[in-house]
């Protein structure tokens, strides 16, 4: 992406009045169309979130953030994940200091989502899946056989640990949820084929492989409001590999989309690496954008916003690590390809990201560093 810094240094919030509309459907009113997005920080020892991760959400709500999604937190299922330190979204001290974090955003003027996350067979170098890890077909992104495939009596119990999850999200007094539905976690690997190969209602084509996502939507519907928003985070690439494509045609998305809209979906977060980048060929649109357009729901667009790297490169190359400007931001909301912003890493550097933006002054953000996740201020 090649906008430069300079061009976005007019009067004060002339050009970038369409990233700070309100937003607003069925039961969600944001301020602006910015997102903070989800972001793992291993901050929470024994998966009690603390005053800290209050402070810390409360800082960016502060610095104007319209929505905020917690980080993945781990639902109610001895299975859901192994990383240590992630907060968990279960046990009295877990809700209590959740409670708390969401009190801080709104005391703030700021809404948020907990991302409700389960990582399926999915664990870093290092972290050694219990035994209680289940995933669809028990394969894990590499083909490599680790487990039985899943019964459907665990698969109803993971079912029913989403509903219990979303429940206490709406008790809490969170504005919605999110569902991790992406990055080859539990929810993608019932979508992908590659770790999706059974042979009942669960596997099949894409369709068919969107049932699993379907019921975990109908099960929170039934224990939330009505008009409590539901999100879907979902992805074409992998964290194993980055060039898996979940649909290559618009005519996949829609029938992968269909499903999920008709459980109750109210809106997606479509991640990408590089949210400029288009979907498919001949069309300039992103992952969010023909979402939009196939579903009709609102979308959520995310990956590299004012970062010229994508994730994985600000750690390997940090020093060659710089901010970019907003034009082909700016540009597609005033198209209306998409309606929501999420803002990832730039958060982390820069909690007055929304403020810094507003004013034209994007000379004053700072690049990411790898360093600064020890800090996570």
């Amino acid at each position: 992406m090649t906008t430069s810094v300079e061009n976005t240094r007019d009067a004060a919030g002339s050009r970038t009045a369409g990233l700070f509309r309100p937003f607003s459907y069925q039961g969600l009113t944001l301020g602006n169309r910015i997102v903070m997005a989800p972001m793992t920080r291993g901050k929470s020892p024994g998966g009690i979130p603390g005053s800290d991760v209050a402070a810390y959400y409360r800082r960016r709500a502060e610095g104007g953030v319209g929505l905020i999604m917690s980080e993945g937190t781990y639902i109610p299922h001895a299975g859901a994940g192994f990383y240590p330190d992630v907060p968990h979204f279960y046990g009295e001290e877990a809700l209590a200091g959740w409670q708390r974090v969401v009190q801080e955003v709104h005391a703030a003027g700021g809404k948020m989502f907990p991302q409700l996350w389960h990582v399926g067979l999915s664990a870093p170098p290092g972290v050694t899946m219990g035994d209680a890890a289940v995933g669809p077909s028990g394969l894990i992104g590499t083909g490599e056989q680790v487990r039985e495939p899943m019964t459907q009596q665990e698969i109803d119990e993971v079912i029913r640990a989403y509903g219990k999850a979303s429940a206490s999200a709406e008790r809490l007094g969170f504005d919605g949820l999110e569902i991790h539905g992406a990055h080859g976690y539990l929810i993608d690997q019932f979508f992908s084929d590659a770790t999706n190969q059974r042979n009942d209602r669960y596997g099949g084509d894409l369709l068919r492989r969107t049932r699993f996502a379907v019921e975990v939507i109908e099960e929170i519907r039934r224990n939330v409001s009505r008009d409590f928003p539901v999100c879907l985070r979902f992805s074409q690439w992998k964290l194993h590999d980055y060039t898996a494509r979940l649909a290559r045609t618009p005519q996949e998305l829609e029938s992968f989309l269909e499903p999920l809209v008709a459980a109750g979906a109210d809106l997606f977060h479509c991640s990408q690496r590089r949210f400029w980048e288009p979907a498919f060929e001949d069309s300039r649109l992103n992952l969010a954008g023909w979402t939009k357009k196939l579903s009709g729901k609102p979308s959520i667009a995310v990956g590299s916003v004012t970062l010229d790297q994508e994730f994985t490169s600000s750690f390997s190359k940090p020093d060659q690590a710089a901010v970019t400007g907003i034009d082909a931001l700016l540009e597609a909301l005033e198209r209306g390809e998409f309606d929501l912003i999420a803002v990832g890493r730039s958060l982390i550097v820069n909690p007055e990201w929304p403020a810094i933006v507003r004013r034209g002054s994007l000379e004053e953000l700072q690049p990411f560093q790898r360093d600064v996740l020890q800090q996570l201020l």
